[in-house]
């Protein structure tokens, strides 16, 4: 016999406008995102964080276990030791871990081993993934769970008039050590939050999007 039980889904969702009108409104927001560089230091409230981790907390995930965390950093101090930590890496990267292909696929983006904005953003958000929960409990479709969140999470930002980046400086395992996370909790992604700078800009090839046909196939 199933030990599942159901409840009504009572609190659903409904647009005032149509399916149509309201996924473009929605896409007007989501054409707009960039993957930012250049932060302005102006504050973002911690209730305005606390929106966005909720957000990201809705999505779905295997088994429902919900293998994430989110350390949110606002604190200078930590700030200074990831961004140091993370350059170390990155020097790496850029001098021995690349090949040729991608940093010639890296290069229109004008991306190196300067990583000045972890620290004059307002808060970094360092998304875990739980390799166990915290229970103990086994986890399930991991990956892509915790990506799903984050990518909800990025959504919000955007909703919300914040700018982000998706930084994945390799190998990330510094990021538990400074935080001093435990060991089932491993570094999934690395997302400074705020909002642009005044003279904000972005490489050309940011602009660039595949055409729906490149993207969507109908069947």
């Amino acid at each position: 016999m199933s030990a599942a039980q159901f409840l009504p889904h009572a609190d659903r969702y409904t647009p005032e406008a149509s399916p149509e009108e309201a996924i473009a409104a929605f896409f007007e927001i989501m054409r707009r995102r960039r993957s930012v560089r250049m932060f302005s230091d102006k504050p973002v409230s911690l209730e305005t964080i606390e929106g966005l981790v909720r957000c990201a907390g809705s999505a779905p995930s295997g088994a429902n276990k919900q293998p994430w965390r989110f350390v949110c950093v606002q604190d200078p101090v930590i700030k200074r030791k990831i961004r140091l930590a993370a350059e170390k890496e990155e020097r790496e990267f850029y001098e021995r871990r690349a090949n040729a292909e991608w940093l010639a696929d890296l290069a229109p983006l004008g991306t190196d081993e300067n990583k000045d904005f972890l620290e004059i953003a307002p808060w970094l958000i360092v998304v875990f993934k739980l390799m166990r929960c915290d229970d103990n409990s086994q986890v399930y479709y991991l990956n892509e769970s915790v990506g799903l969140a984050s990518g909800l999470l990025l959504a919000a930002a955007q909703h919300a008039g914040l700018a982000t980046l998706t930084h994945t400086p390799s190998p990330m395992g510094f990021l538990r050590e400074v935080l001093g996370r435990p060991e089932h909790e491993r570094p999934f992604l690395l997302i400074p939050v705020g909002y642009p700078a005044d003279d904000c800009e972005v490489p050309a090839k940011a602009f660039e999007r595949k055409a729906l046909d490149e993207i969507m196939v109908v069947s």
